[in-house]
């Protein structure tokens, strides 16, 4: 645990914040003042993100995360993710049941990501292209670009948001290179599994996020036991940045019926 970096303040039931993929615990910076008077808000920052340090061996985000809960004594705990951090979410719903009480996701379904949205995908490989030149500030401006989704642009958001998301990138994807191996193990058979999922899972989605992102989310709602969907207007792939306090709302709502 000594090259893994989290926040863990405020009191009451866990609440385990999970980042964006390339984002880092920094994205709930609007969210943890917020609930950190009532809960005990868990933020880490996954392994080769952020503050924590790259992966030396292969390695499964959901481990990653059992482990730390573990060493942190938190008994079954609430995971709230955005995007990779909700699939990161489902999955330890799956691998380690015992460890989770409720999952919320946003844009995102399980850790087998499918995309076939034309704006999707052309963002997608944009990035992808970017980063295998190793032209970091390009990869940066492709990837901020989910933030806005396909009918919008950067120039529609708040600026400070823009700026917080690009500042997250840049410090994530600097830690890697293009030629890097990729040491991550899949979770396999995530769909199909997802049925067996009891725990209450609630998606709260940006409204005009990627048809992709949406279509996971509402596809994870549809397939689990016990699950429920809102949406935050006017937001994409971080509605939780974008409108803090509707996120905030939305999500206490939520936690009151647990």
């Amino acid at each position: 645990m000594n090259d893994l970096f989290w926040l863990d303040t405020g009191t009451g039931r866990p609440l385990v914040l999970l980042h964006g993929g390339f984002l880092d615990h920094r994205m709930w910076n609007d969210q943890i003042p917020a609930l950190a008077a009532r809960y005990r808000i868990i933020a880490p920052d996954a392994r080769g993100h952020g503050r924590s340090a790259n992966a030396t061996e292969p390695f499964r985000h959901t481990d990653v995360l059992a482990a730390l809960l573990r060493h942190l004594g938190t008994g079954p705990a609430i995971l709230v993710g955005v995007s990779m951090g909700g699939s990161i979410a489902v999955d330890t719903a799956l691998e380690h049941p015992e460890l989770v009480s409720a999952v919320v996701v946003s844009g995102s379904g399980t850790s087998e990501p499918y995309f076939t949205d034309p704006w999707t995908t052309q963002t997608w490989t944009a990035w992808q292209s970017a980063m295998s030149a190793g032209d970091l500030d390009a990869a940066v401006e492709e990837f901020t670009l989910f933030a806005a989704g396909p009918h919008r642009t950067l120039d529609d958001l708040d600026p400070e948001v823009v700026s917080r998301l690009r500042e997250m990138t840049r410090s994530t994807l600097s830690k890697h290179t293009p030629d890097e191996p990729d040491p991550r193990i899949p979770v396999r058979d995530t769909w199909n599994r997802a049925a067996k999922i009891d725990v209450p899972v609630l998606a709260i989605n940006g409204t005009i996020d990627s048809p992709d992102h949406l279509g996971m989310a509402e596809r994870l709602t549809n397939t689990v036991t016990n699950g429920h969907a809102t949406s935050i207007d006017g937001t994409a792939h971080y509605p939780n940045m974008e409108r803090p306090n509707v996120f905030n709302r939305a999500l206490e709502d939520f936690l009151r019926t647990l």
